[in-house]
Protein backbone atom coordinates (compact mmCIF):
# COMPACT_ATOMS: atom_id res chain seq x y z
CA UNK A 1 0.00 0.00 0.00
CA UNK A 2 1.28 3.05 -1.22
CA UNK A 3 1.30 5.71 1.48
CA UNK A 4 -0.68 8.93 1.02
CA UNK A 5 1.55 11.82 -0.13
CA UNK A 6 1.92 14.90 2.72
CA UNK A 7 0.98 17.97 1.04
CA UNK A 8 3.93 20.26 1.15
CA UNK A 9 3.57 23.46 3.92
CA UNK A 10 2.31 26.58 1.90
CA UNK A 11 5.11 28.97 0.66
CA UNK A 12 5.82 32.10 2.36
CA UNK A 13 8.02 34.91 2.57
CA UNK A 14 10.82 36.18 4.78
CA UNK A 15 10.65 38.63 7.87
CA UNK A 16 12.44 40.78 5.73
CA UNK A 17 9.78 40.57 2.61
CA UNK A 18 7.15 41.37 5.04
CA UNK A 19 8.57 44.37 6.69
CA UNK A 20 8.63 45.83 3.36
CA UNK A 21 5.34 45.00 2.58
CA UNK A 22 4.18 46.56 6.04
CA UNK A 23 6.42 49.55 5.92
CA UNK A 24 7.62 51.38 9.01
CA UNK A 25 4.32 53.85 9.52
CA UNK A 26 2.86 50.15 11.12
CA UNK A 27 5.18 48.43 12.54
CA UNK A 28 8.86 48.75 14.19
CA UNK A 29 11.40 45.93 14.82
CA UNK A 30 11.95 45.53 18.25
CA UNK A 31 13.54 41.97 18.37
CA UNK A 32 15.16 39.31 15.89
CA UNK A 33 16.78 36.60 17.66
CA UNK A 34 16.94 34.47 14.39
CA UNK A 35 17.54 37.25 11.93
CA UNK A 36 15.33 38.78 9.25
CA UNK A 37 15.37 35.71 7.30
CA UNK A 38 13.08 33.33 8.97
CA UNK A 39 10.39 32.24 6.69
CA UNK A 40 6.61 33.85 7.41
CA UNK A 41 3.95 31.05 6.57
CA UNK A 42 1.03 32.07 7.70
CA UNK A 43 -0.97 34.96 9.98
CA UNK A 44 -2.61 33.93 13.11
CA UNK A 45 -4.82 36.34 15.29
CA UNK A 46 -5.02 35.63 19.11
CA UNK A 47 -7.73 36.72 20.93
CA UNK A 48 -6.90 37.64 24.54
CA UNK A 49 -9.98 35.14 25.95
CA UNK A 50 -8.04 32.01 24.07
CA UNK A 51 -4.99 30.12 24.91
CA UNK A 52 -1.42 31.43 24.14
CA UNK A 53 -1.43 28.47 21.25
CA UNK A 54 0.13 28.91 17.25
CA UNK A 55 1.52 27.07 14.75
CA UNK A 56 5.04 26.68 13.15
CA UNK A 57 6.31 29.67 11.08
CA UNK A 58 3.21 32.13 12.12
CA UNK A 59 3.07 35.72 12.87
CA UNK A 60 1.13 35.88 15.71
CA UNK A 61 -1.17 38.90 16.25
CA UNK A 62 -1.49 39.45 19.96
CA UNK A 63 -4.78 41.19 19.81
CA UNK A 64 -5.79 43.27 23.29
CA UNK A 65 -2.68 42.52 25.51
CA UNK A 66 -0.49 45.46 25.80
CA UNK A 67 2.70 45.79 27.58
CA UNK A 68 3.41 43.05 30.14
CA UNK A 69 0.31 41.31 29.53
CA UNK A 70 1.77 40.03 26.27
CA UNK A 71 4.59 38.40 27.81
CA UNK A 72 2.94 34.73 27.93
CA UNK A 73 1.60 34.92 24.41
CA UNK A 74 5.26 35.43 23.43
CA UNK A 75 6.36 32.49 25.45
CA UNK A 76 3.67 30.69 23.80
CA UNK A 77 4.48 31.51 20.15
CA UNK A 78 8.33 30.39 21.12
CA UNK A 79 7.24 27.17 22.36
CA UNK A 80 5.06 26.28 19.18
CA UNK A 81 7.79 27.93 16.67
CA UNK A 82 5.81 30.60 15.43
CA UNK A 83 7.70 33.19 13.24
CA UNK A 84 7.47 36.35 14.94
CA UNK A 85 4.80 38.39 17.40
CA UNK A 86 3.14 41.60 16.50
CA UNK A 87 1.78 43.08 20.26
CA UNK A 88 0.78 46.94 20.93
CA UNK A 89 3.52 48.43 23.32
CA UNK A 90 1.84 50.10 26.95
CA UNK A 91 4.10 53.11 26.79
CA UNK A 92 8.07 52.96 26.56
CA UNK A 93 9.00 50.88 29.54
CA UNK A 94 7.35 47.79 28.57
CA UNK A 95 9.51 47.66 25.58
CA UNK A 96 12.56 46.26 27.13
CA UNK A 97 10.65 43.79 28.95
CA UNK A 98 8.94 42.20 25.49
CA UNK A 99 12.23 42.10 23.93
CA UNK A 100 13.85 40.35 26.62
CA UNK A 101 10.90 37.77 26.95
CA UNK A 102 10.80 37.43 22.80
CA UNK A 103 14.96 36.91 22.50
CA UNK A 104 14.43 34.40 24.95
CA UNK A 105 11.36 32.64 23.48
CA UNK A 106 13.44 32.80 19.96
CA UNK A 107 10.64 34.37 18.46
CA UNK A 108 10.59 37.80 16.29
CA UNK A 109 8.95 40.70 18.07
CA UNK A 110 7.30 43.12 16.27
CA UNK A 111 5.38 46.93 17.65
CA UNK A 112 2.58 48.29 15.91
CA UNK A 113 2.07 51.82 16.31
CA UNK A 114 -0.61 52.85 18.63
CA UNK A 115 -2.52 54.83 16.15
CA UNK A 116 -2.82 51.56 13.89
CA UNK A 117 -5.76 49.10 13.82
CA UNK A 118 -5.18 45.70 14.04
CA UNK A 119 -6.93 44.82 10.77
CA UNK A 120 -4.70 46.61 9.08
CA UNK A 121 -1.63 44.77 9.81
CA UNK A 122 -3.73 41.23 9.14
CA UNK A 123 -5.12 42.56 5.55
CA UNK A 124 -1.36 43.37 4.65
CA UNK A 125 -0.14 40.64 6.01
CA UNK A 126 -2.59 38.12 4.17
CA UNK A 127 -1.98 40.12 1.02
CA UNK A 128 2.00 39.84 1.29
CA UNK A 129 1.31 36.10 1.44
CA UNK A 130 -1.12 35.43 -0.97
CA UNK A 131 1.36 37.14 -3.40
CA UNK A 132 3.69 34.88 -2.52
CA UNK A 133 4.49 31.96 -5.59
CA UNK A 134 2.44 29.09 -4.77
CA UNK A 135 0.64 30.17 -1.62
CA UNK A 136 -3.10 28.76 -1.57
CA UNK A 137 -5.47 32.05 -2.64
CA UNK A 138 -6.74 32.29 0.78
CA UNK A 139 -8.09 35.47 1.39
CA UNK A 140 -7.97 36.16 -2.74
CA UNK A 141 -10.25 39.50 -2.72
CA UNK A 142 -8.44 40.97 -0.46
CA UNK A 143 -4.97 40.44 -2.38
CA UNK A 144 -6.65 41.05 -5.51
CA UNK A 145 -7.42 44.82 -4.53
CA UNK A 146 -4.05 44.88 -2.80
CA UNK A 147 -2.02 43.12 -6.28
CA UNK A 148 -4.21 45.67 -8.63
CA UNK A 149 -3.17 48.54 -6.22
CA UNK A 150 0.64 47.35 -6.69
CA UNK A 151 0.22 47.04 -10.74
CA UNK A 152 -1.69 50.53 -10.59
CA UNK A 153 1.07 52.04 -9.32
CA UNK A 154 3.74 50.66 -10.98
CA UNK A 155 1.87 51.73 -14.17
CA UNK A 156 1.51 55.71 -13.01
CA UNK A 157 4.53 56.11 -11.28
CA UNK A 158 3.03 56.91 -8.52
CA UNK A 159 1.47 55.62 -4.51
CA UNK A 160 -2.09 54.18 -4.40
CA UNK A 161 -4.65 53.48 -2.62
CA UNK A 162 -8.32 52.10 -3.27
CA UNK A 163 -10.80 53.18 -1.16
CA UNK A 164 -14.68 52.34 -0.64
CA UNK A 165 -17.80 54.43 -0.80
CA UNK A 166 -16.97 55.61 3.03
CA UNK A 167 -13.55 56.71 2.05
CA UNK A 168 -11.84 54.00 3.97
CA UNK A 169 -8.80 52.26 3.03
CA UNK A 170 -9.06 48.84 1.75
CA UNK A 171 -5.78 48.53 -0.37
CA UNK A 172 -2.59 50.24 -0.63
CA UNK A 173 0.51 49.78 -2.94
CA UNK A 174 3.54 49.45 -1.18
CA UNK A 175 6.75 51.44 -0.97
CA UNK A 176 9.77 51.11 0.09
CA UNK A 177 10.90 54.86 0.37
CA UNK A 178 9.20 56.25 3.44
CA UNK A 179 10.40 60.03 2.25
CA UNK A 180 7.76 59.61 -1.26
CA UNK A 181 4.44 58.70 1.10
CA UNK A 182 3.31 62.85 2.09
CA UNK A 183 1.48 63.14 5.56
CA UNK A 184 -2.27 62.72 4.12
CA UNK A 185 -1.27 59.22 3.08
CA UNK A 186 0.79 58.36 6.16
CA UNK A 187 -2.19 59.64 8.55
CA UNK A 188 -4.78 57.89 6.31
CA UNK A 189 -2.94 54.13 6.32
CA UNK A 190 -2.52 54.29 10.00
CA UNK A 191 -6.13 55.70 10.61
CA UNK A 192 -7.65 53.21 7.49
CA UNK A 193 -9.80 56.06 6.66
CA UNK A 194 -8.69 59.70 5.14
CA UNK A 195 -8.07 62.39 7.78
CA UNK A 196 -11.42 64.62 8.34
CA UNK A 197 -9.57 68.32 7.98
CA UNK A 198 -8.80 66.88 4.46
CA UNK A 199 -11.72 65.14 3.16
CA UNK A 200 -13.19 68.80 4.21
CA UNK A 201 -10.67 70.20 2.08
CA UNK A 202 -11.92 67.92 -0.49
CA UNK A 203 -15.54 68.56 -0.21
CA UNK A 204 -14.73 72.28 -0.36
CA UNK A 205 -13.00 71.79 -3.17
CA UNK A 206 -16.08 69.79 -5.23
CA UNK A 207 -13.95 66.96 -5.65
CA UNK A 208 -15.93 64.95 -4.37
CA UNK A 209 -18.61 65.87 -5.99
CA UNK A 210 -17.31 65.67 -9.30
CA UNK A 211 -16.40 61.85 -8.41
CA UNK A 212 -20.02 60.77 -7.54
CA UNK A 213 -20.86 62.49 -10.81
CA UNK A 214 -18.52 61.77 -13.30
CA UNK A 215 -16.31 58.84 -14.55
CA UNK A 216 -13.35 61.16 -15.62
CA UNK A 217 -10.14 61.52 -14.03
CA UNK A 218 -10.16 64.40 -11.39
CA UNK A 219 -6.70 66.06 -11.17
CA UNK A 220 -5.85 67.72 -7.21
CA UNK A 221 -2.91 70.25 -6.79
CA UNK A 222 -0.05 69.65 -4.38
CA UNK A 223 -0.76 71.92 -1.25
CA UNK A 224 2.58 71.69 0.74
CA UNK A 225 1.33 74.36 3.34
CA UNK A 226 -0.69 70.77 4.00
CA UNK A 227 2.20 68.51 3.26
CA UNK A 228 0.13 67.37 0.55
CA UNK A 229 1.62 66.39 -2.86
CA UNK A 230 -0.23 66.38 -5.94
CA UNK A 231 -2.55 63.74 -6.40
CA UNK A 232 -5.29 62.22 -9.02
CA UNK A 233 -8.55 60.38 -8.39
CA UNK A 234 -10.80 58.42 -10.41
CA UNK A 235 -14.36 56.93 -9.17
CA UNK A 236 -15.48 53.19 -8.86
CA UNK A 237 -18.34 52.68 -10.52
CA UNK A 238 -20.96 50.13 -10.92
CA UNK A 239 -23.84 51.36 -12.72
CA UNK A 240 -24.80 54.67 -11.42
CA UNK A 241 -23.83 53.90 -8.37
CA UNK A 242 -20.00 55.01 -6.82
CA UNK A 243 -18.59 52.06 -4.92
CA UNK A 244 -15.50 53.83 -4.35
CA UNK A 245 -12.38 55.57 -5.29
CA UNK A 246 -8.52 55.07 -6.20
CA UNK A 247 -6.40 57.72 -5.26
CA UNK A 248 -2.48 58.12 -6.98
CA UNK A 249 -0.28 60.28 -5.02
CA UNK A 250 2.66 61.77 -7.11
CA UNK A 251 6.10 60.66 -5.27
CA UNK A 252 9.30 61.91 -5.74
CA UNK A 253 9.21 61.93 -9.12
CA UNK A 254 6.46 62.53 -11.72
CA UNK A 255 3.60 60.80 -12.51
CA UNK A 256 3.63 58.80 -16.21
CA UNK A 257 2.13 60.66 -18.96
CA UNK A 258 -0.23 57.43 -19.38
CA UNK A 259 -1.44 57.95 -15.42
CA UNK A 260 -4.92 58.68 -16.94
CA UNK A 261 -5.71 56.30 -19.01
CA UNK A 262 -4.03 53.53 -16.30
CA UNK A 263 -6.13 54.82 -13.51
CA UNK A 264 -9.62 54.75 -15.75
CA UNK A 265 -8.81 51.17 -16.49
CA UNK A 266 -8.19 50.11 -12.79
CA UNK A 267 -11.23 51.78 -11.96
CA UNK A 268 -12.93 49.12 -14.40
CA UNK A 269 -11.62 46.36 -13.01
CA UNK A 270 -11.60 47.22 -9.10
CA UNK A 271 -15.37 47.83 -9.72
CA UNK A 272 -15.67 43.68 -10.48
CA UNK A 273 -13.86 43.36 -7.20
CA UNK A 274 -15.87 45.80 -5.41
CA UNK A 275 -19.23 44.42 -6.75
CA UNK A 276 -18.51 40.78 -5.78
CA UNK A 277 -17.31 42.08 -1.93
CA UNK A 278 -20.77 44.07 -1.77
CA UNK A 279 -22.50 40.73 -2.72
CA UNK A 280 -20.58 38.21 -0.65
CA UNK A 281 -20.64 40.72 2.57
CA UNK A 282 -24.17 40.64 1.92
CA UNK A 283 -24.72 36.95 1.48
CA UNK A 284 -22.66 35.87 4.34
CA UNK A 285 -24.42 38.60 6.85
CA UNK A 286 -28.12 36.86 5.25
CA UNK A 287 -26.65 33.23 6.34
CA UNK A 288 -25.06 34.58 9.15
CA UNK A 289 -28.79 35.64 10.74
CA UNK A 290 -30.53 32.35 9.19
CA UNK A 291 -28.28 30.16 10.80
CA UNK A 292 -28.42 32.05 14.36
CA UNK A 293 -31.89 32.44 14.31
CA UNK A 294 -32.33 28.86 13.48
CA UNK A 295 -30.19 28.25 16.83
CA UNK A 296 -31.85 30.52 18.91
CA UNK A 297 -35.26 28.79 17.50
CA UNK A 298 -33.64 25.10 18.76
CA UNK A 299 -34.86 24.66 14.90
CA UNK A 300 -30.86 24.06 13.49
CA UNK A 301 -27.87 22.37 15.42
CA UNK A 302 -25.01 24.76 16.54
CA UNK A 303 -22.57 23.04 14.26
CA UNK A 304 -23.83 25.23 11.12
CA UNK A 305 -23.01 28.59 12.80
CA UNK A 306 -19.93 27.52 14.38
CA UNK A 307 -18.36 25.90 11.19
CA UNK A 308 -19.61 28.80 9.07
CA UNK A 309 -18.16 31.77 11.58
CA UNK A 310 -15.57 29.63 13.08
CA UNK A 311 -16.53 29.20 16.80
CA UNK A 312 -15.67 26.80 18.93
CA UNK A 313 -18.56 25.19 20.00
CA UNK A 314 -17.43 23.74 23.23
CA UNK A 315 -16.86 26.98 25.44
CA UNK A 316 -19.59 28.45 27.15
CA UNK A 317 -21.98 30.84 25.74
CA UNK A 318 -25.21 32.79 26.84
CA UNK A 319 -28.15 35.30 25.61
CA UNK A 320 -29.00 38.32 26.25
CA UNK A 321 -32.51 39.52 25.30
CA UNK A 322 -33.83 42.97 25.18
CA UNK A 323 -37.54 43.95 25.10
CA UNK A 324 -39.28 47.43 24.24
CA UNK A 325 -40.71 48.94 27.13
CA UNK A 326 -43.81 50.29 26.01
CA UNK A 327 -46.58 49.10 22.90
CA UNK A 328 -45.66 52.37 21.48
CA UNK A 329 -42.20 52.06 20.87
CA UNK A 330 -43.12 48.14 19.22
CA UNK A 331 -44.94 50.02 16.95
CA UNK A 332 -42.29 52.49 15.83
CA UNK A 333 -40.99 52.71 12.68
CA UNK A 334 -38.51 50.32 11.71
CA UNK A 335 -35.58 52.98 11.39
CA UNK A 336 -35.97 52.92 15.32
CA UNK A 337 -35.42 49.09 15.33
CA UNK A 338 -32.58 49.54 12.95
CA UNK A 339 -30.68 52.32 15.00
CA UNK A 340 -31.12 50.07 18.16
CA UNK A 341 -29.92 46.97 16.80
CA UNK A 342 -26.85 49.11 15.67
CA UNK A 343 -26.26 50.61 18.98
CA UNK A 344 -27.09 47.27 20.83
CA UNK A 345 -24.22 45.57 18.15
CA UNK A 346 -21.66 48.77 18.75
CA UNK A 347 -22.38 48.45 22.29
CA UNK A 348 -21.68 44.46 22.55
CA UNK A 349 -19.03 44.52 20.40
CA UNK A 350 -16.66 46.72 22.43
CA UNK A 351 -17.09 43.63 25.37
CA UNK A 352 -17.32 40.63 23.17
CA UNK A 353 -15.53 40.19 20.03
CA UNK A 354 -17.68 37.09 19.15
CA UNK A 355 -20.57 38.57 19.80
CA UNK A 356 -23.76 38.55 17.43
CA UNK A 357 -27.16 40.41 17.11
CA UNK A 358 -30.13 39.32 15.81
CA UNK A 359 -33.86 40.54 16.11
CA UNK A 360 -36.65 37.89 16.10
CA UNK A 361 -40.46 39.39 16.01
CA UNK A 362 -40.56 42.34 18.64
CA UNK A 363 -36.79 41.13 20.43
CA UNK A 364 -33.65 41.63 19.90
CA UNK A 365 -31.29 39.08 21.10
CA UNK A 366 -27.22 39.09 21.65
CA UNK A 367 -25.57 35.38 21.28
CA UNK A 368 -22.52 35.34 23.76
CA UNK A 369 -20.48 32.32 22.28
CA UNK A 370 -16.97 31.46 23.20
CA UNK A 371 -17.05 33.19 26.83
CA UNK A 372 -14.57 33.03 28.84
CA UNK A 373 -14.98 30.05 31.42
CA UNK A 374 -14.43 32.61 34.39
CA UNK A 375 -17.10 34.99 33.53
CA UNK A 376 -20.48 35.47 35.78
CA UNK A 377 -23.68 37.20 35.56
CA UNK A 378 -23.42 39.71 37.11
CA UNK A 379 -20.81 40.47 34.16
CA UNK A 380 -23.05 40.23 32.05
CA UNK A 381 -25.96 42.02 33.42
CA UNK A 382 -22.96 44.92 33.73
CA UNK A 383 -23.73 44.26 29.50
CA UNK A 384 -26.59 44.79 29.77
CA UNK A 385 -27.08 47.51 31.82
CA UNK A 386 -24.91 49.63 29.68
CA UNK A 387 -26.91 48.89 26.77
CA UNK A 388 -30.26 49.96 28.31
CA UNK A 389 -28.97 53.23 29.81
CA UNK A 390 -27.18 53.83 26.13
CA UNK A 391 -30.69 53.56 24.62
CA UNK A 392 -32.25 55.56 26.78
CA UNK A 393 -29.93 58.44 26.84
CA UNK A 394 -29.21 57.90 22.44
CA UNK A 395 -32.67 57.16 20.74
CA UNK A 396 -34.66 58.47 24.36
CA UNK A 397 -36.59 54.37 23.98
CA UNK A 398 -37.66 52.59 27.15
CA UNK A 399 -35.74 49.02 27.30
CA UNK A 400 -35.69 46.29 29.75
CA UNK A 401 -33.28 43.41 29.19
CA UNK A 402 -32.39 39.65 30.35
CA UNK A 403 -29.63 37.53 30.92
CA UNK A 404 -30.20 34.28 29.95
CA UNK A 405 -28.41 31.05 32.03
CA UNK A 406 -25.02 30.54 31.22
CA UNK A 407 -24.40 27.35 29.22
CA UNK A 408 -21.51 25.00 28.77
CA UNK A 409 -21.46 25.26 24.60
CA UNK A 410 -23.71 26.51 21.73
CA UNK A 411 -25.68 23.19 21.63
CA UNK A 412 -27.30 24.56 24.57
CA UNK A 413 -28.16 28.27 23.62
CA UNK A 414 -32.09 27.16 22.91
CA UNK A 415 -31.94 26.94 26.85
CA UNK A 416 -30.46 30.07 27.79
CA UNK A 417 -32.96 31.70 24.84
CA UNK A 418 -36.31 30.57 26.48
CA UNK A 419 -34.66 31.62 29.76
CA UNK A 420 -34.14 35.25 28.48
CA UNK A 421 -37.94 35.03 27.34
CA UNK A 422 -39.30 34.12 30.47
CA UNK A 423 -37.87 36.85 32.11
CA UNK A 424 -38.56 39.23 29.68
CA UNK A 425 -42.21 37.69 29.94
CA UNK A 426 -42.21 38.67 33.87
CA UNK A 427 -40.44 42.03 33.32
CA UNK A 428 -43.06 43.52 31.11
CA UNK A 429 -46.40 41.83 33.26
CA UNK A 430 -45.32 42.61 36.60
CA UNK A 431 -44.16 45.68 38.26
CA UNK A 432 -40.21 45.30 38.42
CA UNK A 433 -38.36 47.86 39.03
CA UNK A 434 -35.02 46.74 37.67
CA UNK A 435 -33.99 47.62 34.05
CA UNK A 436 -32.17 44.47 33.61
CA UNK A 437 -32.44 41.06 35.29
CA UNK A 438 -31.10 37.34 35.36
CA UNK A 439 -33.34 34.83 36.78
CA UNK A 440 -32.48 34.38 40.65
CA UNK A 441 -33.27 38.34 40.69
CA UNK A 442 -36.87 37.88 39.73
CA UNK A 443 -37.25 33.76 40.27
CA UNK A 444 -40.98 34.82 41.78
CA UNK A 445 -42.09 37.37 39.34
CA UNK A 446 -41.16 34.91 36.60
CA UNK A 447 -43.15 31.81 38.07
CA UNK A 448 -46.08 34.08 39.02
CA UNK A 449 -46.00 35.28 35.25
CA UNK A 450 -45.96 31.74 34.31
CA UNK A 451 -48.88 30.94 36.23
CA UNK A 452 -51.14 33.78 35.01
CA UNK A 453 -49.59 32.14 31.56
CA UNK A 454 -51.75 28.98 32.80
CA UNK A 455 -54.45 29.90 33.95
CA UNK A 456 -54.97 32.37 30.93
CA UNK A 457 -55.19 29.38 28.69
CA UNK A 458 -57.05 27.56 30.82
CA UNK A 459 -60.60 29.03 31.79
CA UNK A 460 -61.83 26.05 33.15
CA UNK A 461 -59.68 26.20 36.11
CA UNK A 462 -60.65 29.45 37.32
CA UNK A 463 -63.24 30.02 40.13
CA UNK A 464 -66.66 31.66 38.30
CA UNK A 465 -67.16 34.00 41.34
CA UNK A 466 -64.31 35.91 40.71
CA UNK A 467 -64.79 35.93 36.46
CA UNK A 468 -68.66 37.50 37.73
CA UNK A 469 -67.03 40.13 40.41
CA UNK A 470 -65.24 41.40 37.22
CA UNK A 471 -67.93 41.60 35.04
CA UNK A 472 -69.90 43.12 38.05
CA UNK A 473 -67.38 46.08 38.07
CA UNK A 474 -67.14 46.19 34.06
CA UNK A 475 -71.00 47.18 34.07
CA UNK A 476 -71.35 49.23 36.61
CA UNK A 477 -68.19 51.24 36.27
CA UNK A 478 -66.97 49.72 39.71
CA UNK A 479 -63.97 49.21 41.80
CA UNK A 480 -64.75 46.02 43.96
CA UNK A 481 -61.97 43.98 42.58
CA UNK A 482 -59.34 46.36 42.14
CA UNK A 483 -60.08 46.72 45.95
CA UNK A 484 -60.26 43.27 46.84
CA UNK A 485 -56.60 42.46 45.00
CA UNK A 486 -55.26 45.83 46.72
CA UNK A 487 -55.95 43.86 50.49
CA UNK A 488 -54.88 40.98 49.02
CA UNK A 489 -51.18 42.67 47.91
CA UNK A 490 -51.23 44.19 50.78
CA UNK A 491 -51.32 41.23 53.16
CA UNK A 492 -54.81 42.26 54.29
CA UNK A 493 -53.29 44.97 55.94
CA UNK A 494 -56.35 47.64 55.29
CA UNK A 495 -54.53 51.06 56.16
CA UNK A 496 -51.95 50.44 53.23
CA UNK A 497 -54.54 48.98 50.60
CA UNK A 498 -56.89 52.20 51.16
CA UNK A 499 -53.66 54.42 50.90
CA UNK A 500 -52.68 52.90 47.54
CA UNK A 501 -56.18 53.31 46.35
CA UNK A 502 -56.37 56.64 47.70
CA UNK A 503 -59.92 55.93 49.67
CA UNK A 504 -60.70 56.11 53.49
CA UNK A 505 -60.01 52.86 55.64
CA UNK A 506 -63.90 52.46 55.89
CA UNK A 507 -64.46 52.96 51.78
CA UNK A 508 -62.41 49.85 51.62
CA UNK A 509 -63.92 47.77 54.30
CA UNK A 510 -67.35 48.33 52.64
CA UNK A 511 -66.22 47.04 49.11
CA UNK A 512 -64.49 44.12 50.68
CA UNK A 513 -67.79 43.32 52.40
CA UNK A 514 -69.85 44.09 49.51
CA UNK A 515 -67.80 41.66 47.05
CA UNK A 516 -68.01 39.01 49.69
CA UNK A 517 -71.90 39.48 49.66
CA UNK A 518 -71.53 39.22 45.67
CA UNK A 519 -69.39 36.36 45.53
CA UNK A 520 -69.69 34.36 48.01
CA UNK A 521 -66.48 34.46 48.30
CA UNK A 522 -64.70 33.66 52.46
CA UNK A 523 -61.30 35.66 52.81
CA UNK A 524 -60.76 33.91 56.22
CA UNK A 525 -59.82 30.73 54.09
CA UNK A 526 -56.16 30.59 52.91
CA UNK A 527 -57.11 28.69 49.61
CA UNK A 528 -59.70 31.48 48.47
CA UNK A 529 -57.30 34.22 49.32
CA UNK A 530 -54.62 32.59 47.20
CA UNK A 531 -56.60 32.05 44.29
CA UNK A 532 -58.46 35.31 44.31
CA UNK A 533 -54.88 36.72 44.16
CA UNK A 534 -53.91 35.05 41.09
CA UNK A 535 -57.09 35.36 38.94
CA UNK A 536 -57.43 38.95 39.57
CA UNK A 537 -54.23 40.01 38.48
CA UNK A 538 -55.15 38.72 34.58
CA UNK A 539 -55.74 40.60 32.30
CA UNK A 540 -59.42 42.53 32.39
CA UNK A 541 -60.08 40.74 28.48
CA UNK A 542 -59.27 37.33 29.65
Amino acid sequence: MVPAAVPPPPAGISLRQLLMALGDSLVEVQAAPAGLDVEIRGVDLLDPEDPPTSRPGELVLVIGARGRAACPALRGAGRDGAAAAVVKLDGPGQAAILTETATEAGVALLSLRNEARWEQVNALARAALHDAPGHPAEGAEEGDLFSLAQTTAILTGGIVSIEDAANRVLAYSRSTDSDEIDDLRRRSILGWQGPEAYLAKLREWGVFQHLHSSDEVIGIASHPELGIRRRLAVAVRSGDRQLGTIWVQEGSTPLSEHSEQALLGAARVAAHHLVRRRREISEDLALTRTLLAGLLEGSTGSQPLANHLGLDAARPAAVLGFSYGTAEVVAAPELTHTELANLISVHIAARHRSALVTQLDSRIYVLLPQLPRSIDTVTLRGWGQEIIDAARRHLGLPMRGSVGCLVSGLGSVPESRREADRILDAMLSADVSTAVAALPDIQAEVLVSEMLTLLSAHPEIRDPRLTDLVAHDSRHQGRLAESLLAYLNSFGDVRAAATQLHVHPNTLRYRLRRAEELTGLDLSRPDQRLLAMLQLRLPPTT
